[in-house]
């Protein structure tokens, strides 16, 4: 990127920091929700800190998953979330607009099943030996990640997507569709992608998280096209994109002419002139005196 890009990028970094405090424009919510789908690396910046320091022997991933201060890597994990909160919060305060403070239950609602994963893994999966006790948080990790993955899925469809219209042109989706609707099908699967962490057998936790984390990524490239495919047809039916407004009149009908026809009749308005006074010349005093 040039030397402007990557100032205009820092500043944006900045804004979606200090979400909350001013107002919330749409590279600002964008950015956000690019940054909530990498709550994976955002949290793995603790764990490769906690790796050089204990040393990389073949158990420090669960010594770095098991110590106190599991609390960090969830704040990191979560700090896209609870920033994407303060938008949808602070855009409810400039319009008033209810549907902001529907979104910003969403993204509480992740930050609550990120606090869950976390305590879970730290206190160890409650279908592994010695951790039957546990069995509470394990309940509440699925109950509340399913909901929240419901609550995004209906947010997604409804709001993000505008679709699952009854009466569209394209059955259950919406009039203008520009890409392929097979994204509505992997956005819906791929927000389930916490389940691979509960079979107890399989890969190991962080192979895990490492596939929930490309799927992730996949499905919010899919989510970013039609958003703004979304985003486009919108600026398209409230004339955004577009010099030429169309108005409910013609000139016509008020008896106007057109700026063609005006600049037709003053040529052929000096043309005469201008015959006149060549081809009669004793005409010219005539004009002058009329002038």
């Amino acid at each position: 990127m040039s030397r402007e890009s990557r100032w205009w990028f820092l500043r944006k970094i900045g804004r979606v920091l200090t979400s909350g405090f001013h107002r919330v424009e749409f590279a600002d919510f964008w950015l956000g929700d690019q940054l909530c789908s990498l709550a994976f690396p955002l949290g793995g910046i603790y764990f490769v800190g906690c790796s050089y320091a204990v040393g990389f022997h073949s158990d420090h991933f669960q010594r770095c998953s098991t110590l106190a201060p599991w609390g960090v890597p969830f704040f990191l994990g979560a700090l896209p979330l609870l920033a994407r909160f303060f938008q949808s919060v602070r855009r409810w305060w400039d319009s008033s607009l209810v549907t902001h403070l529907i979104n910003a239950g969403k993204y509480f609602m992740g930050i609550l099943c990120c606090f869950l994963y976390y305590s879970w893994r730290h206190h160890g999966t409650c279908l592994s030996e010695g951790f039957r006790s546990r069995l509470s948080t394990f309940v509440f990790l699925c109950f509340f990640e399913t909901i929240g993955s419901l609550y995004a899925i209906s947010w997604d469809l409804l709001v993000d997507w505008s679709v699952l219209r009854p009466h569209a042109r394209f059955v259950f989706l919406r009039d203008e569709l520009i890409y392929s609707s097979y994204i509505l099908v992997a956005n819906i699967l791929i927000r389930f992608n916490w389940v691979i962490y509960l079979p107890r057998r399989g890969p190991s936790p962080p192979v895990r998280s490492l596939i929930i984390a490309l799927l992730e990524v996949l499905r919010r490239w899919q989510w970013n096209i039609y958003r703004l495919e979304n985003e486009h047809i919108g600026n398209m039916d409230q004339y955004r994109v577009t010099r030429e407004v169309p108005l409910p009149y013609s000139f016509d009908e008020l008896g106007y002419e057109t700026d063609v026809g005006d600049e037709d009749d003053r040529t052929r308005t000096r043309s005469a002139t201008l015959s006149s006074d060549t081809c009669c010349p004793e005409l010219r005093g005539i004009h002058t005196r009329e002038r």
